[in-house]
């Protein structure tokens, strides 16, 4: 595998030149930008951060509002809070050092069992277990697991725990996740290409591209919300800052009815609405699918003659300044599209 690595290994932004150390803070950063994301998307992300943030000092000085503005588009906002808190924690309990086994690593904000196994693997070295999609898959197959996902996850961690080599751990981790992108890949696996080919159970029998097998996915419910356009005498409109913690935490957002399971009434809504204004339902809602739920929002426009809403005014055109997830830019193209349509009839 590591004969097979030192020729077809990919080049990414993060990952070190053959022969030369990783930079832990780019490993780290790096995987916590992968987390559910795909390499092509992440590549300007992480170049982008880098530029902006080439330390993790520097990362830990910016404000949080700043690291969500960059990290738009990237989903999953959680993410960008625990990654700003976890370089904060980096500097001021360790002096800017990121620890260099798990079990230190697990001590900081937004570090699971998977990244504390890279990062110690990539950027030290260890001999940690790495499991992320692409190894799943590599081990389902090498050992014909029957055993449906997640709950195979168990067995496919103690497969790649017995393979993980003392020798170049860091290179054998990247190694096995290369070789699930590129060549054992979830459909159309190219078999003959593959180092492991002899020993792989799944590629004898024949049926390779019919593992690793998944348990089928509950339905997704529907919750229901509306949002208010509120538009001041200049042009204006009116946004906030979501709360810190939970869904979208510390984004801003064009104000709106909590998400619930039923279709709000106009009268209920209203009552959440920002200020007291003659509201207009624009035609159509917006769409919008979240890991655990998919969601519809209706929005109302509306003037207001009472500007002391709760949040910040800002001009449309200068939305793109402040922190809006992908629902809110949704929102925001849906409203400004039924006003173009308004003034041309």
């Amino acid at each position: 595998m590591l004969a097979w690595y030192d020729r077809h290994r990919r080049v990414l932004p993060w990952r070190a030149e053959p022969g030369r150390g990783s930079d832990p803070y780019a490993v780290w950063l790096s995987e916590i930008m992968l987390q559910q994301t795909t390499v092509a998307t992440v590549g300007p992300y992480f170049r982008d951060f880098l530029s902006r943030w080439p330390t993790v000092e520097d990362l830990a000085a910016a404000e949080l509002d700043e690291v969500l503005h960059a990290w738009q588009g990237l989903g999953y906002y959680a993410r960008a809070r625990n990654l700003h808190a976890c370089a904060k924690a980096v500097v001021e309990r360790h002096g800017g050092r990121f620890p260099e086994t798990e079990a230190g690593l697990l001590t900081l904000p937004g570090v699971g069992a998977y990244t504390a196994a890279a990062v110690a693997a990539i950027a030290f070295d260890r001999p940690a277990t790495v499991l992320d999609g692409n190894i799943e898959r590599v081990m389902a197959r090498l050992f014909q697991v029957e055993v449906p996902l997640p709950d195979a996850k168990p067995i496919l961690r103690a497969h790649a725990a017995a393979l993980t080599p003392e020798r170049r751990p860091g290179d054998y981790a990247q190694a096995v996740m290369d070789l699930g992108a590129t060549v054992c890949t979830p459909r159309k696996p190219r078999c003959m290409l593959c180092p492991w080919v002899r020993a792989c159970r799944a590629h004898q029998a024949g049926d390779a591209e019919r593992l690793p097998l998944k348990r089928a996915k509950a339905a997704r419910p529907t919750r229901h919300g509306v949002a208010f356009w509120l538009e001041r005498d200049d042009g204006a409109i009116l946004i906030r800052k979501r709360a810190a913690e939970g869904l979208l935490g510390g984004l801003m957002e064009l104000p709106s009815t909590p998400w619930v399971e039923a279709r709000w009434r106009a009268t209920d809504a209203l009552a959440h609405a920002p200020a007291a204004a003659d509201w207009r339902l624009v035609d159509g809602a917006v769409g919008h699918t979240f890991t655990h739920f998919h969601l519809e929002l209706s929005i109302l426009v509306g003037r207001a003659a009472d500007t002391t809403g709760e949040g910040v005014w800002v001009r449309p055109e200068r939305l793109g300044e402040h922190a809006l997830p992908s629902v809110m830019k949704k929102l925001v193209k849906h409203v400004l599209a039924d006003f173009k349509q308004a003034r041309s009839k």
